[in-house]
């Protein structure tokens, strides 16, 4: 564990539409409790302001990557996803965050986890949290990250370099994306769809729980009515999707779905679980995408897709995500090719100081 003054060395980056810590493996402490203490108390948690941390008192602006470089034949680096709570004291792996993980290759080449040339190099990085591997392409001149681009993705104002995502292998029940082997459970008295591509994602029908799906986040986290029966319906389907118990976790994700507005396959709404995401999560919506295309899938009898395309585009309430995602045309439903274009770009370089109580 590397430390300056009981302080320990930290970078601060924007992951696509999610923000937070980045560590060096070896510079935290090895066993986990003590890491975590360690983290909660970085970000300022437990606290709905988080005043006395560096969490943004939001689950998107909480987040954590912990890199390491990788002995593994194939592997540059891996990485490890942690949630840390706001306004309570947990830290938990049960989830993957594909946003943050667009950081992840730079700020291995920024710490010097790897050597790479100047170009686009790409760099396979191993997702502990769910023993994936994603393989991000990103350009570096003069041995650092380039950050600048002409990259726009919703949810984050201005332009960055792109980041290439392509996943391998991210469905994780016997290759389908459908942890059941089935498209449609009644859970509640609903239809919905149990899909897992890297994210586990309960889509559900706008209509079916009586709003549009249009609704802005603020009016739709301020309807308790809804979430109460949304968190119902997510501690049946966690089992149902190899979950086990789900109370204190934050999967599956829950995606309400209706008929897209502009021109996309499908508008959605994500809770995360008990809030509602200003955009989409990149496993998430890889999900989603995914769920789109399964025959009699809640969100696949809405959809307006492109069958030329292999682009999914989602609307979401701060713009629109693509997800390259092809399903093969044989049962089960299996993705063959899932990617995506995310930026990233470093905050800060320096050293973190935790409270000490």
């Amino acid at each position: 564990m590397t430390t300056t003054s009981s302080g320990v060395r930290c970078m601060l980056m924007r992951g696509g539409t999610s923000k937070g810590a980045f560590f060096v493996e070896d510079d935290l402490p090895a066993e986990p409790a003590a890491r975590n203490d360690l983290l909660l108390r970085v970000m300022g948690s437990p606290d709905p302001r988080q005043i006395d941390g560096v969490g943004g008192a939001h689950p998107l602006t909480t987040k954590v990557a912990i890199v390491a470089p990788s002995a593994r034949d194939g592997i540059d680096v891996e990485y490890l996803f942690l949630q840390v709570g706001v306004d309570d004291a947990t830290v938990t792996d049960r989830q993957n965050c594909g946003n943050m993980l667009a950081a992840v290759g730079p700020f291995a080449v920024e710490r010097g986890l790897i050597d790479v040339e100047d170009g686009t190099p790409s760099l396979r990085i191993l997702m502990r949290n769910t023993n994936n591997v994603a393989v991000a392409t990103f350009p570096v001149a003069g041995g650092r990250p380039v950050y600048e681009g002409d990259t726009e993705i919703s949810g984050v104002p201005g332009t960055a370099a792109a980041v290439s995502l392509e996943f391998e292998d991210i469905a994780r029940h016997g290759g389908s994306v459908l942890p059941t082997g089935r498209a449609v459970e009644i859970i509640g008295g609903l239809a919905v769809t149990l899909v897992d591509s890297g994210m586990p994602v309960v889509v559900i029908r706008a209509a079916d729980v009586g709003i549009t799906g249009y609704e802005s986040c603020e009016r739709l986290t301020t309807n308790t009515q809804l979430r109460a029966r949304l968190e119902a319906i997510r501690l049946v389907a966690g089992p149902l999707m190899g979950l086990g118990d789900v109370a204190d976790t934050t999967v599956p994700k829950l995606t309400i779905v209706a008929p897209p507005k502009g021109g996309a396959a499908v508008s959605t709404r994500t809770f995360i679980p008990h809030r509602c995401h200003d955009a989409i999560g990149v496993l998430g919506a890889i999900s989603v995408a995914a769920a789109c295309q399964i025959a009699g899938s809640v969100a696949e009898r809405i959809a307006a897709l492109d069958p030329e395309s292999p682009i999914v585009r989602l609307e979401h309430p701060t713009g629109t995500f693509d997800a390259i995602v092809s399903m093969a045309s044989d049962p089960p439903p299996r993705i063959t090719r899932a990617g995506i274009i995310r930026t990233a770009r470093l905050l800060m370089d320096g050293t973190i100081y935790p409270r000490s109580y």
